[in-house]
């Protein structure tokens, strides 16, 4: 690829003409926001001067409900010779192009699983999409060019590229990306209700559900509106599931020791059934999901410790795919969790304990 249109120049949109620009390919920035252009420009993300000839790829980061008609103003200026969005959802996009006649031969869909909590030219990063899946969704119309160079971007990208149809990448992004935003909203509107001396008590737990909440709502309320249903769907499902943990709390609660044991036995189906869901989680982003199993061990803060954690657990030979640490400075201790391999907890429990740590 020697040369790229990025149309909208919002986060996604000059990241990824940053991505591009780092690896030598020319990029032409357009916005109907001529200052987030020229700021994206300033950031080395390209050149707002439009290209002497046809471009080979054009990129549109243009809110979903816009890439159908910005896809066919494009195409009939014809400033590429081949096109993809980077949209959150991609089913109505599709059908938008079709309604509108665009040429879908030279048209893909696309959607970097990335971003951030801040929006604009300003957050934007070059390194925004390394060993992010990247997930295209090519129709029976889609020239095996077009996919290649869909394919080309990606890998200029750094990103891990998915190919699915556009209804099942829209269920599946309501699933692990937009109800869980609602979620995260809903739980930090509980803050925004309560008394500051509770709030002043949130540690890393808190912060990490809530953490996407941060994000631009006029940007979240578009992706909700152009993936409505699906997520609907899914939160229904989730309130069931509330229902059912509103039920067995209060049961906990009652006198009854009946009621309190079969309500105790309902929450820990429940956070099990969590448990499980959160281990099909790959900790590496892009790779399929593997189970895994967590370690934790009790470390002290005197210098040298958690490298002499690391240092044992290398020792083992077992890969540790993630760590979290939980402290408090109030605390001469912490809680240091190894997350492995499914099958590799035990071993490297084993080598641990042989080198005189506690394990959990």
């Amino acid at each position: 690829m020697r040369s790229a249109v990025v149309v909208g120049t919002g986060l996604i949109g000059t990241s990824v003409a940053l991505a591009l620009s780092s690896q030598g390919v020319a990029v032409h920035l357009r916005d109907t926001d001529r200052a987030a252009s020229l700021t994206a420009a300033s950031l080395g993300a390209g050149t707002v001067e439009p290209p002497a000839e046809m471009a080979d790829l054009a990129v549109l980061a243009v809110p979903p409900a816009l890439v159908g008609s910005v896809l066919a103003d494009v195409q009939t200026e014809g400033v590429a010779r081949y096109y993809t969005d980077v949209a959150s959802v991609k089913a109505g996009p599709q059908q938008d192009a079709l309604a509108l006649a665009c040429d879908t031969v030279h048209y893909i869909g696309g959607h970097p699983l990335s971003g951030a909590e801040r929006s604009g030219p300003l957050a934007a990063r070059a390194d925004l999409f390394e060993q992010h899946s990247w997930v295209l969704t090519p129709t029976a119309d889609t020239d095996t060019d077009t996919l290649n160079a869909a394919l080309e971007l990606v890998s200029l990208c750094g990103a891990v590229p998915v190919l699915m149809g556009a209804a099942a990448h829209d269920r599946a992004v309501a699933l692990v990306s937009h109800a869980p935003h609602v979620v995260a909203s809903l739980v930090a509107m509980q803050l925004a209700r309560a008394e500051e001396r509770s709030v002043s008590l949130a540690g890393p737990g808190v912060r990490d559900l809530t953490r996407i909440a941060a994000a631009d709502p006029v940007l979240w309320a578009d992706i909700l509106g152009a993936n409505a249903n699906a997520v609907a769907d899914l939160l229904d499902e989730l309130a069931a599931d509330l229902d059912s943990a509103v039920t067995g709390l209060r049961a906990m609660a009652a006198t009854d020791e009946a009621k309190r044991c079969s309500g105790a036995r309902v929450v820990e189906r429940l956070l099990r059934q969590g448990t499980s869901g959160r281990a099909r989680i790959s900790a590496k982003r892009g790779a399929q999901p593997v189970r895994y199993e967590t370690v934790a061990v009790p470390i002290s803060d005197r210098p040298g410790e958690l490298a002499r954690l690391f240092a044992d657990a290398a020792r083992a030979e077992v890969n540790v795919e993630d760590v979290r640490l939980e402290h408090s400075a109030a605390q001469p201790a912490g809680l240091a969790q190894l997350t492995v391999a499914q099958g590799s907890a035990a071993v490297l429990e084993e080598s641990l304990r042989a080198r005189g740590w506690s394990v959990r």
